[in-house]
């Protein structure tokens, strides 16, 4: 088999476009252990694994294609013949699907149903409730903070006089089809996904602990270190929750409408406390909290998948197209209508670019989902699912 044969089976893989004819000979190929180091450096290289690439591992690939192997082969009838044309010419469909929107879309132009991909933007909320709008071309800097309208920096202050003098606190809102990063005083990092809302000091005072409030939403956290400092104590709360760190990267979950908090841990240690209950998380561990009946559940997760949102990926493994359209509906600000209960139980694995619209996310999920009949129809930036 021919090196670029190969690379286009690596790549229909790690998009699971792969049929059951390219997975035996992929899996065949990699017998020959003179071909695994082609194998690395190809998928290591491809644009869609960049996130995943930190925790890749040749021997989890191999029993990955393995398995895909003996699903398809328990499926091979005459439907999955059709499917397997089907993904053999998906570019040209893809390019063609493409090609026509564009001729249509170039004599027709609806825009009641132009839907925008997200983009960097927020409102900042001042101490004295003056709002400030943060997008691309719109710089704001004072004593205190510098923005290019795409982010937004709080540098260190003067000191202050005494204990008890009070700290302003501002409010970063991200809208429906926004996100945004911010850098706290203290060097804290944190990136904003949409519809999210965060409460924080302008200036933490060095006698006391720091502490902000994620008000509503997503918000993945990089806390600065303060070793001996009475300041080391980071604290994040929630409407149900609150979060005691010591330099640690991690991710909170916690919309208005979901029935958990989730919180995931990238790297260092969390103690989670809800009430009178508290657990403490290690790496790759996820708490999430019941709203109903207030327990702490812990469970090992790929963390991944969880965070892939902060480098402008969607990442899903076997999720239903329920909690999909939720991240999605967030994304480019739309509203979504599923005709039955059932469909919202349909399952989807695949890695996405935030970057695409959501025409080209449909196609792709239509193409490569086992339904036969899914199709998403936009009508004034509704999505019905039918």
């Amino acid at each position: 088999m021919m090196p670029q044969e190969i690379q286009n089976i690596i790549v229909k893989y790690f998009n699971n476009e792969a049929n059951f004819d390219e997975l035996e000979s992929l899996e065949s190929w990699l017998k020959d252990k003179s071909n695994v180091p082609l194998f690395n450096t190809y998928a290591k290289t491809d644009y869609v694994t960049n996130l995943i690439m930190s925790e890749y591992d040749l021997e989890n690939a191999k029993n990955e294609i393995s398995i895909k192997i003996k699903k398809l082969k328990r499926k091979r009838s005459f439907d999955r013949l059709k499917k397997i044309a089907a993904a053999a010419s998906i570019s040209i469909l893809i390019g063609l699907s493409i090609f026509l929107q564009f001729y249509n879309n170039s004599k027709n132009v609806n825009n009641s149903n132009i839907i925008e991909i997200g983009s960097n933007k927020a409102i900042l909320t001042l101490e004295n409730g003056d709002e400030v709008i943060l997008e691309k071309g719109k710089k704001y800097e004072t004593k205190a903070i510098i923005s290019n309208g795409e982010r937004i920096v709080y540098t260190p202050k003067t000191k202050y006089k005494n204990t008890i003098e009070k700290v302003e606190s501002n409010i970063l809102t991200v809208p429906r089809g926004g996100q945004f990063f911010i850098e706290l005083s203290d060097g804290t990092k944190v990136w904003l996904n949409s519809d999210s809302k965060l409460k924080y000091p302008v200036k933490f005072f060095p006698e006391k602990k720091r502490n902000v409030e994620l008000v509503y939403g997503e918000a993945y956290f990089e806390v600065s270190p303060k070793k001996n400092d009475a300041r080391s104590s980071f604290n994040v709360e929630t409407k149900s929750q609150k979060i005691n760190v010591l330099g640690t990267k991690f991710n909170i979950k916690a919309y208005k409408e979901d029935k958990f908090i989730t919180t995931t841990l990238v790297e260092g240690s969390v103690k989670i406390k809800n009430g009178n209950i508290d657990k403490v998380l290690k790496p790759n561990q996820q708490s999430k909290i019941n709203f109903e009946s207030n327990e702490i559940e812990i469970s090992i997760i790929d963390v991944s998948h969880e965070i892939s949102w902060v480098s402008g990926l969607f990442s899903f493994n076997e999720a239903s197209l329920e909690n999909i359209m939720e991240s999605l509906s967030r994304w480019y600000d739309v509203k979504v209508v599923f005709e039955s209960g059932y469909q919202k139980r349909f399952l989807f694995t695949g890695i996405l670019e935030r970057s695409k619209s959501i025409e080209e996310i449909f196609s792709y999920i239509e193409k490569t989902s086992d339904e036969d009949e899914l199709k998403f129809e936009i009508i004034d930036k509704t999505i019905f699912k039918k």
